[in-house]
């Protein structure tokens, strides 16, 4: 039997599992949480940092699998036409998948959410955004139309949100800095090199709350990893990126909009979502 619990204050997810289920080791209580076995008025969900409202009623036990599976099959489309599909990802899903990894990813989602019975939908991937990073995700239904718009890659316009440690110095300005990946740690070096490839990142201060703060980030480059790394080197690494900073439950960093020039309407075509909620406690 589920046991059911009714939220007396707004309070995180994980921290009413741990106040609220007493004799339960937190060990025990995050992989419940993790195996889907908490519900939130009736929705199954896995974050941690999913902020309770007063007199939600939070299930813990008996879990619907088909349910979470259905879920977890639709993702949310922001655009599409023939030529291109827009998704928010979620935070936490990988853009695709691989050798290592056969989880469930958001290519292998979208595709069989397209898919018509006996018929698959060709899409792929123009771009892509780390796992914890959630946001506008593009996918081309044909290799022609993925590398028309990547041959115009570099006049398209990306902006994040992003949720810092600190607060910089100046409130607005750009890091020009070349980047180097280290394929062994998986991670990028910053600074000259003769394998560094030129990145440069503009941050606009949105808001500041005393020991964190919003920015708004535009890159000019695409580097892997470039927000990530370039906001570590300012000192003020990302809320939750355990590679470039500290360990934490959600990592602060949203792809807030994109704007591509179209491959066959010639014309520029701008996505824009905003981050979830739990994004935004971060800040608290």
């Amino acid at each position: 039997m589920a046991e059911k619990f009714i939220v007396k204050t707004e309070d995180k997810l994980l921290e009413f599992l741990f106040k609220t289920l007493h004799g339960w080791s937190k060990k025990k209580i995050k992989e419940r949480l993790k195996g889907a076995s908490v519900s939130i008025n009736g929705t199954v969900s896995t974050k941690h940092n999913f902020l309770l409202k007063e007199n939600d009623i939070v299930e813990v036990g008996v879990v619907q699998k088909h349910s979470t599976h259905s879920a977890r099959r639709s993702l949310e489309i922001i655009y599409q036409d023939n030529d291109l599909i827009a998704v928010n990802k979620p935070a936490g899903l990988l853009s695709v998948g691989t050798t290592k990894e056969k989880k469930e990813h958001t290519l292998a989602i979208l595709r069989e959410q397209l898919s018509k019975r006996g018929k698959r939908i060709t899409l792929l991937p123009v771009h892509r955004l780390d796992r914890d990073t959630s946001g506008i995700l593009l996918f081309a239904t044909s290799k022609e139309i993925r590398e028309a718009v990547m041959s115009k890659w570099d006049k398209s316009e990306k902006q994040y949100l992003a949720i810092i440690e600190g607060t910089p110095n100046e409130h607005k300005g750009t890091i020009n800095q070349a980047l180097r990946l280290d394929e062994k740690i998986y991670k990028m070096h910053v600074g000259e090199h003769p394998q560094a490839k030129k990145a440069i990142t503009h941050y606009l201060l949105k808001e500041s709350k005393e020991i964190r703060s919003l920015l708004e980030v535009r890159i000019e480059t695409g580097r892997q990893h470039q927000i990530r790394a370039h906001l570590s080197w300012l000192g003020h690494s990302i809320i939750g990126d355990e590679r470039y900073g500290t360990k934490g439950e959600k990592m602060g960093l949203h792809a807030e909009k994109l704007t591509i020039i179209h491959p066959k309407q010639k014309k520029p075509l701008s996505f824009k979502v905003d981050a979830p909620q739990d994004f935004y406690a971060l800040l608290k």
